[in-house]
Formats: C-alpha cells, structure tokens, sequence
C-alpha cells in the first residue's frame, strides 16, 4: 500500500466550509424540499458504497458491517461540517484494492480451467460482498476468467490478455492511491446531493475548473458527453456538430475501453481509469486524431476509432431542411418539407451584444418554413430524435411558428411559485400538417415543444414510445461566492442543483415520462437504459394546473388509432422492420441477463453470434451514408413519409374531432 493517501491528510477547514454551505443550499433552494435527514444519511451511505465498489469486490462484509453503524448518522455528519467518514471508507477502501491486486496476480498465475461450465454474476443486486478471503478469491478468479476471454475475444493471445489485465489492475491501484482530498470531498457531498436527484452534484473546484473551461469551448475533443458507470466509460450522448457526431460511428451505449495519441499512439487501457483522467486524454487540439477503443452497445470487439478532433461549430448543428416528392399509392404526389434540427441554438452573445441578425434557432427554421410555404409543401416534419435540448427561449420561440399564440411551458420552483412562459408573436409560419419525430435521445426543450404541439392538438409526435424525460432545471451556485460575497472570491468549487421543473401547457411534467408517442414506431432506442427513469433517485412525475391555451382542429382519437393501425400493418410486412424487431430481441435478452458464461467455446460462440449481427448492421449503415442528405432515406424515413401522408389524407376526409 502506498506510504500515504488523502485519507491520512489532516481534514481542512475549506472542507468542514464546504459542506457546511452545501447543505445550506441543499436545504434552501432545492425542488424538493426535502431535509438533509435519516433518508437521505442512508441513501448517501449506500451510493458512496456503490461509488467506491459498484460490483461488490474489493470490500469484505466484515468492512460494510462496521461501516453500517454510521447508515444513519451521516446526514448529521454533513451538516456538522465533519467528513471523516469519508475518509475512514476510503482509507480501508484502498487497503482492500491493494488486497486484492495481489489477488489477480495470484489468479493469473494459477492453472485457470476456461472448460469448465460456470457463471460470473455481473448484477451487484445478486451478489453480497465476500465473506471471507476464500470467496473474494473465487469472486476474483472468475472476474480475471471473464477478463482474459473478453481479451481473447478481441485476438489477443492468452499471455497478452494476462499482461494487459495486470498492467490494468497494478494502473487502477496507483490512481486510487493518488487520489487527492477534493476528489474525495467530491465524491462524498455528491453521494449526498444525488440522494435527491441525479442532477444535483458538487463540483470540485478543478472540476468546476473544467466545467468552466468546456463552456468557454478553449479545449477540444470528440464531442460526446461520458459517464463513469461500474469502471466503464460510457457515451451517454453524442453532440450535434462534434467531432463524434461528424464521424458517425460512436453512438450512446457504446462504452470507451482504451485510448491512443495520434495515428500510431500506444492504446491505453482505461478500463478502472478515473473518468476525469480520460477525459483529459481524449481531449486535444483540434485537428489532431485521437483513437478509441469502443464497444458498441458494451459488448462485442473491440473496434479502433480514429476521430478528428473538433471545435463544436454553430452551423453544424442548425437546421437544415429538404423538399421530398412522395409518390402515394393512389398515384398522387405528397410534397413533404423535412426540417432536421439537432439542438436549440442561439448565439447568446451576439443576442447579447445586440446585433441584429444573431444566430438561431427559430430564425434558421422560420427562413426554411417560408421556403416550404412558397415551393407548396404540403406537411412538414421537424426531426427532433437526436436533439438534446439547448436554449429554453428558443423552444419556445420556435413553438410559436407553429401556434398563433399562448403558453409554451410552465415552471415550478421549490417555494410551489409557477410560471408560464407564453408564445406572445402572433400568427403561424407553418399552418398545415405537422408530425414531430422523437426518440427516447430527445431531451428538455426538445420535450417542451413536442408536448405543446401535443396538448394543442397542432400535430403528432411520431418515434420511440417516449422522450428522455428530462423535466427539471439545474443552477450553478459558486461555493467561493456563497461564502465570501467579495470580489474574486477562493475557488471552493459549485453545487448544481436542481431547483425548478418543466411542465406541459396541460400541466403534466415532461419529468421521467417524457412526451408519448402518438404513432410508435420500433427502433432500439425505446429499450436503452437511457432515460431519466432509469437514473437513481430522478425527481417523481407531477402535475400542476392546467394553462388556458385554444386547441386545433388537427388531431382526434379516432385519428391517432387509424395511423397506428396502418402503421403497424406496413411495419409487419416490412422485412427491415422485422429485422429491426429480432434485433430489439437479442438487445433485451443480452441487456437482462445478469450473469457472463465463462465456459470459453461457449462464450466466444455467443460473441461470434453477436458480432455477425454487428457486422450486418454496420454494412447497412455504411450503404445508406450520405454526410450531405439531411436524412438518411432508409427503411425508417419511408415509414415516416407514409405515416405522414396517412395524416394528410384523414385530415383532408375531415377525421378529426371539432374545435374546442
């Protein structure tokens, strides 16, 4: 064990300071209103656990028993301003990682039997925390068994897959060790503050640093946002415009397992790496590659990616819009205006500074709506499946192109006060038919105008059975600022916190079930643990009264079966989609299974199964790639189009419900 860790630094003053102004804020202006209480002692014990040890292997039960003593006295210890809990964890913690490295090497070394038929439990639900040295020892051999044949899987040799796996241990070890006291002062306030919710995190100050750094846009790097999640870095969304999204390969699921410099850099392994550590190497000047070792969806080979680093540009993520000529079945011509929008952008500073044609959003959209309206495009469909959200002005501005006028989005604040914020511009630019296209990746105010259009009854949303979910607000409050109101106060880093939440016009919040499908379409993105209900402790669904708002003739029940019906007709004889639902399958079956076989014929047969299945899909994707169409026109983009000329054709035969 390494001669001193920041558990056996003397506790700082910046710290007690730090937590004590944590918890004021939490208690003061979180949505919740919870208090810092036994509840939230014992959540926050068990995610500082799950943090330190997510799959229940370092740590002995005899460690967790006496540490449970503490399970309902943390939230006094926070409030009190005394963290050394943390550190007493942390310090037995790398006692144990120093254990049990010493334990790989011994299973290494050892005669390994990959005939033999056994399971390696990955569900840390399933399992408990050894007892003993015995069964760490047998949890560990079948975790190293488990590591050697996703290394074989990928080509490497026996003797290389058990290097690689020591250098990964003896590597995870050395950074544990070198871990400083605000990582960790990190690490504990955040297991308190996402008790609440998972947005609400603290923020160190070299974090907060960073945080700073990324929104000035002066580093560079691929354009993906990443989670640390069981060791593993995960993409958890791709950013329109970014280097990632330009590159069209790395998709959210898919997990980072190592990265290299340059075209012939060394790959490195930062599996077990601290995710700030991989950031940084995956950041870079742009125009220099950086290499990735991904797996898609987590599974499968391994699979290098050269990226291009990139500054975000502006233009790439605007809108862009095309005229498609669908010929229908009855011979006619539907003229249909696609507008893809993969965020909601507005130059702020520009708009700040007062200029008069700054950048945005609704502007970009209304120009390609007047477009449509000269060239007599019939109905439009505005593509929101990859928007992640962005300027909630702009959400609301761009609704209002589709609206005569009222309200777009309602706020709610922790003190109950609720806000509606209205579309005041009279008139519509687009009147006729509207389908919006969502995804389970569509997120805040991509939610927002989606619901609105929906509680208007001005279109249809059309996609996976529902959006991301995502229905709350989040402030940076700076700690230095907070304690020491004067000019250039210390960095003591930031709490974000949540303080308000979204709903609907018809006062639902967009929290956790997102915007509803009208007409679901299957894809495997509705499957992905990707959504904000499938985070820890998300802030519950509510409702508030309903806003006054007028509804459009153009939409009904009756509508809504009919296109569903015809949908899903089309969708049975469709061999893609039959493909696609076979896919969605596999997808589900390998994504429940809570266990790895570590018979070695066995698992490199199902990797060779799920592998061909990659390869067909990667084919496909490759012969439908065309970087300069503003939408793929697969399988997918027909169904939409017919889905769109179904709406045409039943508002035009007056099959909708009467003004309300």
């Amino acid at each position: 064990m390494p001669s001193e860790s920041s558990a056996q630094v003397a506790p700082k003053v910046s710290e007690r300071r730090v937590a004590f102004a944590v918890t004021q804020l939490m208690k003061k202006d979180h949505l919740s209103n919870h208090p810092i209480d036994d509840e939230m002692s014992q959540r926050a014990f068990d995610q500082f656990l799950k943090t330190l040890d997510p799959l229940k292997l370092y740590f002995y039960q005899s460690d967790i028993d006496e540490f449970t003593v503490n399970r309902n006295k943390l939230d006094d210890m926070i409030n009190a301003g005394d963290v050394s809990f943390s550190r007493t964890v942390f310090d037995r913690f790398l006692k144990r990682v120093n254990e049990r490295v010493a334990m790989v090497d011994r299973v290494l070394a050892s005669d390994l039997d990959f005939e033999k038929k056994e399971m390696f439990v990955t569900d840390a639900d399933k399992v408990h925390y050894p007892a003993n040295e015995q069964e760490a020892y047998d949890r560990w051999r079948q975790r190293v068994k488990f590591d050697i044949l996703s290394e074989k899987a990928d080509g490497k040799t026996l003797e290389e897959s058990q290097e690689k796996i020591h250098r990964r241990y003896e590597s995870f070890a050395r950074r544990m060790s070198q871990t400083s006291p605000d990582e960790l002062l990190e690490m504990f306030l955040t297991s308190m503050t996402s008790s609440f919710d998972p947005h609400t995190t603290y923020m160190s100050p070299s974090t907060l640093e960073n945080f700073n750094i990324s929104m000035r846009l002066q580093l560079d790097g691929i354009g993906a946002a990443l989670l640390s999640e069981d060791g593993v870095v995960k993409v958890t969304k791709v950013i329109p415009g970014g280097a990632a999204d330009k590159y069209g390969k790395i998709q959210p699921e898919d997990t980072i397992v190592s990265v290299g410099q340059g075209e012939t850099g060394e790959m490195m392994d930062v599996v077990d790496m601290k995710l700030n550590d991989v950031v940084d190497m995956i950041r870079g000047k742009a125009g220099t590659i950086v290499r990735l070792g991904v797996k898609a969806k987590g599974t499968g080979d391994t699979i290098v990616h050269n990226v291009t680093r990139a500054k975000i540009e502006l233009k790439d993520s605007e809108a862009r819009g095309e005229i498609i000529d669908h010929k229908t079945e009855d011979g006619r011509t539907l003229r249909v205006g696609w507008i893809d929008l993969p965020s909601f952008y507005m130059d702020m500073d520009a708009a700040r500074r007062g200029l008069g044609d700054f950048k945005s959003t609704t502007r970009d959209v209304r120009k390609l709506l007047d477009d449509f309206n000269d060239k007599e495009v019939q109905a439009v469909v505005l593509d929101l499946r990859r928007n992640g959200g962005g300027s909630l002005t702009e959400a609301i501005n761009l609704t209002g192109l589709f609206i005569d006028q009222g309200p777009v989005v309602q706020v709610k604040d922790s003190s109950g006060n609720i806000q509606a914020y209205d579309d005041t511009d009279r008139g519509m630019v687009w009147k006729g038919p509207l389908v919006v296209l969502t995804s389970k990746l569509s997120a805040s105010a991509s939610e927002i105008l989606a619901g609105a259009i929906q509680d208007y009854k001005r279109g249809i949303i059309v996609g996976d059975e529902a959006t991301h979910g995502k229905g709350t607000v989040q402030s940076l409050l700076d700690l230095g600022s907070q304690l020491f109101p004067v000019p250039n106060p210390p960095n003591y880093g930031a709490l974000k916190i949540t303080m308000q939440q979204f709903y609907r016009p018809n006062g639902e919040s967009t929290q956790r079930r997102g915007v509803e499908a009208d007409v679901v379409l299957p894809w495997i993105t509705t499957h992905m643990d990707i959504g904000e209900g499938d985070l820890d402790y998300a802030i519950a669904w509510d409702k508030i009264p309903q806003a006054q708002y007028t509804l459009y003739n153009m939409v009904s029940s009756d509508l809504l079966t009919q296109l569903q019906a015809d949908a899903d007709s089309r969708i049975k004889k469709s061999e893609d989609f039959q493909k696609v639902e076979k896919n969605i399958e596999r997808y589900v079956v390998q994504k429940n299974r809570k266990a790895v076989n570590l018979n070695e014929k066995e698992y490199l047969d199902e990797r060779k199964e799920l592998d061909k299945e990659k390869t067909e899909q990667e084919q496909f994707e490759e012969d439908n790639e065309n970087p300069e169409e503003v939408v793929k026109k697969d399988f997918y983009f027909e169904e939409v189009i017919d889905v769109t000329s179904d709406y045409v054709q039943l508002l035009e035969q007056g099959r909708v419900a009467a003004n309300k």
